[in-house]
């Protein structure tokens, strides 16, 4: 579904949204905090600058946010458990303005974490913005893969297969997706203007496979190691670069990069 000029900049209204949602969320982050509690921080603000959360209700998703803490890696339901010291949360909301989603997410430490997590976040962070390096017209979607995976297992990490970042706009999840790892196929996928979608990977310390709880909802690591998902919403502009519609009103990116 590629997207109109107009599409595109009502986009980066949302995206501006979520940012300040995104931010308020990052800034509670604390020992003792529940991410039932960032969830309602991170809603407000939504609705106060009068967007809507797009995850809320989604197949009867019932958070605004997903709260993915240690070995949860993606769509955690919020939970009543108090953060502790050394923990790692990951934050992932989206944003339903004016007709159109954006979707971002960032992982972060709960005060003073292990080198081990401090190297999963950077990594993961960094991962991020070598995928939207590729994410140019003529380029393709395996372009995109392979400088995340590249990347990820240059640092002995591992990127989750099983989960993938997809096109969003019009509605939440949109063709293509966009893997985080390579396969023959997606070098069939050019990018080309209009296009808009989430890139988000998805590193584990451990094993690359995961399994979801009885929830239905949380996916985490089967052997338990530490996961982090780092996500931008991204247009293909119409001169061919990429353009990321979920930094901050006067394009800050202060939440995704990761500095120890």
């Amino acid at each position: 579904m590629l997207k109109s000029p107009d599409e595109i900049a009502r986009m980066r209204e949302a995206g501006v949204i979520a940012y300040h949602a995104l931010k308020a969320a990052k800034e509670a982050v604390q020992p003792g905090i529940t991410p039932k509690e960032l969830d309602a921080i991170a809603e407000s603000v939504i609705r106060k600058m009068g967007a809507i959360p797009s995850f809320k209700g989604y197949r009867n998703y019932p958070a605004a946010t997903c709260i993915a803490v240690n070995d949860a890696v993606v769509h955690a339901i919020p939970t009543d458990r108090k953060l502790q010291e050394g923990d790692i949360v990951g934050i992932d909301l989206g944003v339903f303005y004016k007709g159109v989603h954006v979707d971002t997410g960032i992982t972060v430490g709960v005060g003073r974490i292990s080198p081990l997590a401090r190297k999963l976040l950077k990594v993961t962070s960094e991962a991020l913005y070598k995928g939207i390096e590729q994410a140019r017209a003529g380029n393709t979607v395996w372009d995109i893969a392979a400088a995340i995976q590249d990347w990820v297992e240059s640092h002995g990490f591992s990127v989750v297969r099983e989960l993938v970042g997809h096109g969003v706009g019009r509605y939440l999840h949109e063709a293509p997706e966009i893997p985080n790892f390579t396969e023959p196929r997606l070098k069939r996928i050019v990018l080309v203007p209009g296009m808009t979608f989430a890139i988000e990977p998805m590193v584990t310390a451990g094993d690359f496979r995961v399994k979801v709880l009885a929830d239905k909802w949380t996916v985490v690591t089967q052997d338990g190691s530490l996961a982090a998902q780092f996500e931008h919403t991204v247009a293909i502009s119409f001169d061919g670069e990429p353009l990321v519609l979920t930094l901050g009103p006067n394009g800050e990116d202060d939440l995704w990069r990761v500095e120890f």
